[in-house]
């Protein structure tokens, strides 16, 4: 799990808290009167993909780590996958390269997802009781429509990224549900539950720094323009979701909805 991978990843996550106008707010922390599952100070002979990942943020497009590497620590994120087909790349485009006549630096995405939790550390020997506690209690979710089409302005915790968005507008009730579950895991390995309120969305394109009050106003209300008037853009941002997903460090394990 690269560090590039690990900063975009974690950086992402956050940045729902700082959405404009989403109403997100900072994680909920576990229960403080809850015990404590024990963990080892550590284990000789833990895999660590890790061990070699420099923090110089200038090989990585100016990203910044979200939290320290320490050996052991595996990132962890729970999340719904997309998979763009053609026309949502020709949006896309579209959307960037409309935003770079405000911000030249932005970048679209390489990659597409739903949060359904922060990013969050893991000791490899919790990753497979994790997974399987995800799996039991997903286990009875059915597949379910969202419509992401509202293009929103977010900006992580730190304001050292901006992220362009396409922020759901039906579907929330379900994703609320599922992030219920995945909450309950999280406060079982006492790890930051999702953030109050959230600002559900598929992010497009980013940029270094807190560039957003050039990409609202104007800026946002063009690109939103562009989403409404493209081509079947309303079957094309409906989006069926099949299957859950969590990464963890470079191990990626799948839960497909019934």
């Amino acid at each position: 799990y690269s560090s590039s991978e690990e900063d975009e990843q974690e950086e992402e996550e956050e940045e729902k808290r700082g959405g404009r106008g989403g109403g997100a707010q900072g994680p909920r922390g576990a229960s403080a009167g809850r015990l404590r599952l024990p963990v080892p100070a550590g284990l000789p002979g833990d895999p660590d993909p890790e061990e070699a990942v420099s923090d110089d943020s200038a090989r990585h497009g100016g990203r910044v780590r979200g939290f320290p590497h320490e050996r052991g620590n595996w990132a962890t994120h729970v999340y719904l996958p997309f998979v763009a087909e053609e026309e949502f790349v020709e949006l896309l485009e579209l959307l960037v390269s409309r935003a770079r006549t405000y911000v030249p630096s932005v970048a679209a995405m390489e990659e597409f997802h739903l949060s359904l939790s922060q990013c969050v550390v893991l000791r490899y020997h919790w990753i497979d009781p994790f997974v399987r506690s995800l799996r039991e209690r997903l286990a009875a979710f059915h597949r379910f429509f969202c419509v992401a089409d509202q293009v929103k302005v977010y900006t992580n915790h730190n304001k050292t990224r901006t992220f362009i968005g396409l922020e759901v507008s039906t579907g929330h009730f379900q994703l609320l549900e599922l992030v219920s579950e995945v909450d309950r895991v999280l406060e079982e390995f006492d790890l930051p539950t999702f953030y109050k309120d959230p600002s559900f969305h598929i992010s497009l394109a980013w940029c270094v720094g807190d560039l957003s009050s050039k990409l609202e106003g104007q800026c946002l209300q063009e690109l939103q323009d562009i989403v409404d008037k493209f081509e079947d853009s309303a079957l094309l941002l409906r989006v069926q979701w099949e299957q859950i997903r969590c990464k963890s460090g470079n191990k990626y394990f799948s839960f497909p909805l019934r």
